[in-house]
């Protein structure tokens, strides 16, 4: 299947990412809108979105499942956090509470199950994958996006000096904000690195690799995904497309 226009533009793409992302603080809507918006277009390269279930694994307050249902999916989020889950003002139409861990669903349940940016947050990463991989149909797709450890943004806002380990990254956090980070290191953020999640996803003979590239990057920066060590660290985000194994 051709990418989406939205997909095809490249550099155009990408730096339209970066000018949204710039206003991920002042103005989250504005940024998280946009960035579903990309992602049901990118999305939309692998499988027709109308018509089918998509589960959104850690969804927060919906802006995945607007951006998919204005595509004609039927949506359901489930989200561990109620403050996220509420911070819009209401819960999304479809929405529970849930770890993605131990979803509360039923085997093969969606066409396609959806995770942007949880994986790092877990601390057994591959239960979240079993989960994900249990939930969806077989023959349906899996999503899976997450920020890696070694990428210039692994570190979430003590970022970049994460690179200078956690303990330091908090401190500093600490001494020029006055307060805890929110993503604290073995505490709602783990390092995830890419090597070790291609390994476990080829090993599990429940899916198969469809796409692994960089999430926000054009498409010809696809191959750098292939190359241990320097993906760790210049992929920023690495985006999996997985099969269920029918």
């Amino acid at each position: 299947m051709s990418q989406p226009q939205a997909h095809r533009r490249g550099i155009r793409r990408s730096a339209g990412l970066v000018r949204a992302f710039r206003t991920e603080q002042t103005d989250p809507t504005r940024y998280y809108a946009y960035l579903a918006n990309d992602t049901a277009s990118q999305l939309e390269g692998y499988a027709a979105l109308a018509g089918r279930l998509v589960l959104d694994i850690g969804g927060g307050p919906g802006y995945f499942s607007v951006a998919f249902a204005e595509r004609g999916a039927r949506c359901a989020i489930v989200e561990p956090d109620l403050a996220e889950l509420l911070s819009r003002g209401k819960a999304p139409a479809g929405a529970i509470i849930g770890d993605g861990r131990r979803l509360p669903v039923r085997d093969g349940c969606a066409d396609i199950c959806f995770s942007s940016n949880v994986l790092e947050h877990v601390p057994v990463p591959g239960q979240l994958i079993d989960e994900m991989i249990r939930a969806t149909r077989p023959g349906g797709l899996i999503y899976l996006s997450f920020t890696n450890w070694l990428s210039p943004w692994g570190g979430h806002e003590m970022s970049p000096w994460h690179y200078l380990g956690p303990g330091f990254a908090e401190r500093r956090y600490v001494s020029k904000h006055g307060r805890p980070p929110k993503n604290r290191v073995g505490a709602g953020l783990y390092p995830v690195h890419i090597g070790a999640v291609l390994r476990m996803l080829r090993s599990h003979d429940g899916v198969t690799i469809i796409d692994a590239l960089p999430r926000y990057y054009p498409r010809w920066c696809g191959p750098v995904v292939r190359v241990p060590g320097l993906r760790e660290v210049v992929t920023w985000n690495l985006l999996t497309i997985l099969r269920r194994a029918a």
